[in-house]
C-alpha cells in the first residue's frame, strides 16, 4: 500500500496549529504569573481585599477595582438580559422572515461598532442625559431608602459604565439566545399549542423552560465580555481608585486601571501590581467563558439526544 506522505504532513501541521492555541494560552498565563510574582510575594492574598492605592508610598490593593468590575458588569447584565432575550424571542417566534433578517443585520452592526465609539458617545451624549434626567429620578425615589442610590450625580460613574456595557453586550446575548431558541424542537411548540396554550404560554413553558441553560450560558458569555471591556468603560466610569458609596459615584475597573496606569508605572512593584490585576482579570474571564460554553454545550447535547 502506497504511503500518502501529503496526508501525514497535513495531519501533523493541523496538530501543530491546534496545539498552538493551548501553548499560547499557557505562555500568557505563565508570563503574567511571572510578571506579578513580585507583588504576589509582597502582599499575598491580602492584595485582593485591600483598599489602599498609593503609588507614591507603594501601597496597593485590588479591592476597589474588583468591586468596580463586579458592580458595573452585573449592572450591565441586569439591563441587557431582558432586552436581549426579548429580542431573541421576537426574532424566533414572532417576527416575519423579512423583518427578522433586517433586525439580525442591525444586531450584527451594533456588535461591530468599536468600543472607542461607544466611549465617545457615552461622554458626549449618555453622560449628560444620566446626569440631568435619569440619575435624579433614582436619587429622589430609591435614594430615600436605599443608600446605594444616594449622593450627587456626576454623569460619569458606575451607572453610566453599566449602561454602556449593557448596550455592548446586547448583541452577544441576543445572538446566542436566538441560536439556543432556534434549536428547541418544533414538537415542543406544537405539543403546548395542542394542549390549549396561548402563544405566550407556549413560549414561557415550552421554549424558555427548555432553553434556560443555553440562555444562562449566553448571559455568562456576555458577562465575560463586560468584565474585560476596557476603553469605553475607561472613558465613562470616572477612574477614581476608591470603593464608591453610590451607584452614581466615579469608580475604577480592573481593565481600566491597567489601561490608564500601565505606562505610568515607575517602579517594579507598581508594574508587578498592575500585571497581577491583569492576571486576575484574565483568570476570571477565562473561567467565566469556560462555564458559559459548558452550559451552551449541555443544551445543544440535550437537543441532539432528543433527536
Amino acid at each position: 500500500m502506497k504511503r500518502r506522505y501529503g496526508d501525514q504532513v497535513f495531519k501533523a501541521v493541523a496538530y501543530v496549529f491546534g496545539c498552538s492555541i493551548i501553548a499560547m494560552l499557557g505562555i500568557m498565563l505563565w508570563e503574567m504569573f511571572r510578571g506579578s510574582s513580585f507583588a504576589i510575594d509582597k502582599y499575598g492574598p491580602s492584595f485582593l481585599f485591600s483598599k489602599a492605592w498609593d503609588p507614591v508610598a507603594e501601597e496597593f490593593g485590588a479591592w476597589p477595582f474588583i468591586y468596580g468590575t463586579i458592580v458595573s458588569s452585573l449592572l450591565a447584565l441586569a439591563i441587557a438580559t431582558p432586552i436581549s432575550v426579548g429580542i431573541a424571542i421576537f426574532l424566533v417566534e414572532i417576527a416575519p422572515k423579512w423583518f427578522r433578517d433586517v433586525i439580525g443585520f442591525l444586531i450584527e452592526l451594533l456588535a461591530a461598532i468599536p468600543s472607542i465609539v461607544y466611549g465617545l458617545w457615552g461622554i458626549f451624549v449618555l453622560s449628560p442625559i444620566i446626569r440631568e434626567y435619569i440619575a435624579p429620578v433614582f436619587i429622589n425615589t430609591l435614594g430615600t431608602f436605599i443608600p446605594f442610590f444616594r449622593g450627587p450625580s456626576f454623569g460619569v460613574g458606575i451607572f453610566t459604565a453599566g449602561v454602556i456595557l449593557a448596550i455592548m453586550i446586547i448583541p452577544t446575548i441576543a445572538s446566542i439566545s436566538r441560536e439556543v431558541l432556534m434549536v428547541v424542537p418544533e414538537s415542543q411548540r406544537e405539543a403546548a399549542l395542542a394542549l390549549g396554550a396561548t402563544k405566550w404560554e407556549m413560549i414561557r413553558k415550552a421554549v424558555l423552560t427548555y432553553s434556560r441553560s443555553g440562555i444562562l450560558g449566553a448571559m455568562i458569555i456576555g458577562l465575560g465580555r463586560a468584565i474585560g471591556e476596557t476603553m469605553s468603560v475607561t472613558m465613562v466610569i470616572g477612574n477614581r481608585p476608591e470603593v464608591p458609596d453610590s451607584i452614581f459615584d466615579p469608580a475604577y475597573t480592573m481593565a481600566s486601571v491597567i489601561a490608564n496606569e500601565f505606562n505610568e508605572a515607575s517602579s517594579n512593584l507598581y508594574l508587578s501590581t498592575l500585571i497581577e490585576i491583569g492576571f486576575l482579570l484574565f483568570a476570571v474571564t477565562l473561567l467565566v467563558n469556560i462555564f458559559a460554553k459548558f452550559l451552551v454545550w449541555t443544551t445543544s447535547r440535550g437537543v441532539q439526544e432528543a433527536k
